[in-house]
């Protein structure tokens, strides 16, 4: 596979053709010159050394000689082969609460900002460990299965809005029951799920759903987003409000969350405005047993732009030794008579 890291440079490669034509241009006003001093074919006999096919042959190596310096330009590159690579950690599952509860103020900017923020954090920590990303409201679905590819997960969690998941509520039970099926792995105490969430009006049972996970070698820890006095949940500029036109006021509730870590034998953290919650979370989770994974990976990219320099300077230095005079070779010589 060929890439070229700075393709705009390619656009060059429109005047190799005009090079042929410049040409021909050239030498039928040059013929139209000499033609004022008398007919071709006297002209010509004058001037026997003058060849008529050499100066294509410069413009024939001109032109590759460009287009070869204009490929380097782009700097073509190669590789990106995948292979497989064994790798060692654990896989997180991180299931995100994605409700309009999670647009409250009580973090900077808000809730769902915040987690999102240090989600990344978090991502930026891992080396060789698998992470898998949840997103759940009222309805819970896989955004990001389990992968390495970090990048791909920072990408995929900038786009996470509210808007995310259409059905409102908090389902934290089945957001577990998901995560626990997206795992790849089936290893005992190599498995963790993180829940954020501010644990408000949750609409299962997400106790019994951990107890499950833990029953299975997969630990259930818990960030509780949110304050306990609660606050008002802007949306399109406004508060929210009930259908009686009151001001809903979404409250952190932890028992739910407390109860739901202590049976999934993890642990609880509410989240701080300076500190998250996950730097603890994590430190628990490298106690765990690392499991060995095959990983695809791709190879780097092989620059390959000196070669077409190369060619390119080679063409230029005999394009400029070609000079546009015909050579007589003689292969006999007559000896004068003394």
């Amino acid at each position: 596979m060929i890439i070229f890291a700075n393709y705009g440079f390619l656009w060059l490669l429109l005047l190799v053709p005009l090079f042929p034509v410049l040409q021909g241009i050239a030498l039928a006003l040059r013929r139209r010159r000499i033609a004022k001093f008398g007919s071709p074919e006297s002209v010509a006999a004058l001037m026997p050394s003058v060849s008529g096919v050499k100066p294509w042959v410069r413009t024939v190596l001109f032109s590759l000689a460009f287009a070869f310096f204009v490929i380097g330009l782009a700097r073509p590159q190669i590789g990106a082969k995948i292979r497989e690579q064994k790798t060692k950690g654990v896989e997180i599952m991180i299931a995100l609460d994605v409700s309009n509860s999670m647009l409250a103020e009580d973090y900077s900017p808000n809730r769902l900002e915040r987690a999102k923020l240090a989600i990344s954090k978090l991502v930026d920590k891992l080396h060789d460990d698998r992470i898998g990303l949840v997103l759940f409201a009222g309805d819970a679905f896989v955004q990001l299965p389990v992968t390495t590819d970090y990048v791909s997960a920072k990408m995929f969690l900038s786009s996470i809005s509210t808007s995310s998941v259409a059905v409102q509520g908090t389902a934290i039970g089945e957001a577990l029951a998901l995560s626990i099926k997206a795992f790849s792995s089936q290893s005992e105490n190599s498995r963790a799920i993180i829940v954020i969430t501010d644990g408000e009006n949750h609409e299962d049972n997400p106790v019994d759903m951990a107890r499950q996970a833990a029953e299975m070698g997969i630990k259930v820890f818990a960030i509780g987003v949110g304050s306990t006095e609660g606050k008002p949940i802007p949306m399109n500029g406004e508060l929210l409000t009930d259908k009686d036109g009151n001001i809903v006021v979404t409250r952190l509730d932890e028992q739910t969350l407390k109860d739901m870590a202590m049976a999934g034998g993890g642990a609880y953290v509410r989240a701080g405005n300076s500190e998250f919650g996950l730097d603890p979370i994590v430190d628990s989770i490298k106690k765990m047993d690392a499991e060995e994974f095959n990983s695809q990976v791709f190879e780097e990219y092989d620059e390959q732009f000196m070669y077409f320099f190369a060619a390119a300077l080679l063409l230029f230095v005999i394009e400029m030794l070609i000079g546009e005079r015909r050579h007589r070779i003689r292969l006999f010589s007559k000896k004068e008579n003394i």
